[in-house]
């Protein structure tokens, strides 16, 4: 079974307003993460297993965080969770049926004003696919 992944930040990864090192704990947390989005590890434990300070990953995730990539759920009262999730729109999922299910369902959620929308750069051109890129490594 090949997991899938919505294109909207999968295919425009390379525009997001973010470091390579952002980029990079992205992917991290994709490997990480459950079907659906749920991060079943602490911030504590993604530390140790990158290889980082938990500062660091704070750092790493909070321009995430700020494009609403990757969630932190509030709890009663309105305070913020300990908890991570990545936006439905960024998760994996076992199967394409189970994407349009959860695009669906999100979509009805964003409207109702109960999930956050990505807040991602307007989509206007691909990089072009001639010549060398100017990549950094992270």
């Amino acid at each position: 079974m090949a997991e899938v992944m919505s294109p909207i930040v999968s295919q425009r990864i390379w525009a997001l307003p973010v470091s390579a090192a952002a980029v990079k704990f992205l992917q991290y947390l994709l490997y990480r993460s459950e079907f659906g989005g749920q991060l079943p590890v602490r911030q504590k434990d993604m530390a140790r297993e990158y290889g980082i300070t938990p500062q660091a990953v704070s750092l790493l995730m909070a321009p995430l965080s700020d494009l609403n990539i990757v969630l932190r759920p509030r709890h009663e009262g309105g305070r913020q969770g300990s908890s991570y999730r990545l936006h439905p729109f960024a998760a994996k999922y076992e199967s394409h049926e189970a994407l349009e299910q959860a695009v669906r369902h999100t979509l009805g959620e964003i409207k109702a004003g109960r999930m956050p929308n990505l807040k991602l750069p307007a989509f206007a051109v691909m990089p072009p696919a001639e010549g060398k890129p100017k990549l950094h490594v992270a």
